[in-house]
């Protein structure tokens, strides 16, 4: 059953106008001092949340984004800040994006915040998606084999630097250490300074396409899933792909074991009314994602529409209605979040941590309305005292 209730905060800022009439997202841009206000209202969120009996807050590194979506660089920095402000929640770093760092100075930050946040901190490791970022920072993500090959070799050394009193590497992208002279002898091995005091470390990935390889690497490496809705809310998708991947490796998962599963939640006193109050934040939504791909089943054509003013119903555009119906988007009452959470719940009998965000473009207003509203009349249905 549903024991960690957590929530996704991607960094945005509170955006002036939402939706398919307002400002497309190519034409968005606001001042340094804008952007950096994301920083108070993550404060706003994480207090909310301590305070109300949540377990994580995730929030996403990301670079770059005068456009104003998700405009947290450093995840580490603002968790050792969150904890520091906050006596029990965790904050998850969903996800640091490996290929856009170097490996060790990864795994040194991460065991620098598990120390200062007392255990706190929660890993995430991920490939990237925005071009802009991540080939700006010198890693391939246009060549999908070339990113996730350099991906798989970094975990690889992070997860060697924080079981290993000491350790090396020797691979296509990394020799670690360099054979060079160092006081009177030549370096053969590393020690992490600091390691984790946390061990093993618990460490999350996004499954975006659930392939086989992909699956079996997290499983090799103990990585647990994160899971959009979507598809995942189908037997067939990565649910059980993962599932299916643990057996391969001997190991016997039951279903939606060491899996999160996310969807998107608007409540008010009416279906109606939720629904009404939640389109134009899903269209604001989409308008970020479409373009990068993460919108199931919308077409270049779609994307182009998506990119305009408007016009979106005679372009076909995904609604809101279609994706409420596959469960990755919820409108309704309180009593309906329940009943929903509930069939999940006997869906996936392993599963014991579900992930229940607004959508991208929520206002602070909203988001601690919601937020509280879930950890009073939902919570407690799911969460033993």
């Amino acid at each position: 059953m549903f024991r960690e209730f957590a929530t996704v905060y991607p960094g945005h800022i509170d955006l002036p106008d939402h939706g398919q009439f307002a400002t497309p997202a190519n034409e968005r841009r606001f001042t340094n001092e804008q952007l950096a206000g994301v920083f108070a209202k993550t404060e706003a969120v994480a207090k909310l949340m301590d305070r109300t009996g949540w377990d994580t807050l995730w929030m996403a590194e990301h670079h770059f984004q005068y456009e104003g979506y998700e405009v947290i660089p450093n995840l580490l920095m603002a968790a050792v800040h969150l904890c520091h402000l906050t006596t029990k929640l965790k904050i998850g770093c969903g996800f640091n994006i490996a290929p856009m760092w170097h490996p060790l100075r990864l795994a040194e930050d991460y065991a620098v915040a598990d120390i200062l946040t007392k255990g706190r901190t929660v890993f995430g490791v991920g490939r990237g998606y925005h071009s802009r970022e991540v080939e700006t920072f010198g890693a391939p993500i246009l060549n999908q084999e070339a990113n996730r090959e350099l991906f798989e070799e970094q975990v690889e050394i992070i997860m060697k630097a924080f079981n290993n009193e000491s350790f090396s590497h020797k691979g296509k992208h990394y020799t670690l250490p360099p054979e060079v002279p160092y006081r009177g002898y030549t370096l053969k091995e590393l020690t992490l300074v600091p390691r984790p005091i946390n061990l093993p470390v618990e460490t999350w990935q996004p499954v975006v396409s659930a392939s086989a390889r992909g699956l079996d690497f997290m499983i090799k490496h103990g990585i647990k899933g994160a899971v959009g809705g979507g598809a995942a809310t189908m037997r067939e998708g990565p649910i059980s792909g993962y599932r299916e991947a643990a057996a391969r490796a001997g190991i016997d998962l039951k279903l939606g074991e060491n899996l999160m599963l996310g969807i998107f939640v608007h409540l008010a006193d009416t279906k109606e009314k939720a629904v009404k109050e939640l389109r134009p934040l899903y269209e604001e939504h989409i308008k970020m994602f479409a373009p990068l791909g993460f919108v199931p089943g919308a077409t270049q054509a779609h994307v182009e529409a998506i990119a305009q003013r408007g016009g979106w119903d005679e372009a076909g555009v995904p609604t809101l209605d279609h994706f409420m119906k596959l469960g990755s988007w919820f409108a309704g009452t309180p009593e309906e979040l329940i009943a929903y959470l509930k069939e999940l719940e006997e869906r996936y009998p392993g599963m014991e941590h579900i992930n229940i965000s607004t959508p991208m473009a929520a206002p602070e207003h909203v988001m601690l309305e919601q937020l509280g509203w879930v950890a009073e009349a939902v919570m407690p249905k799911f969460k033993q005292t």
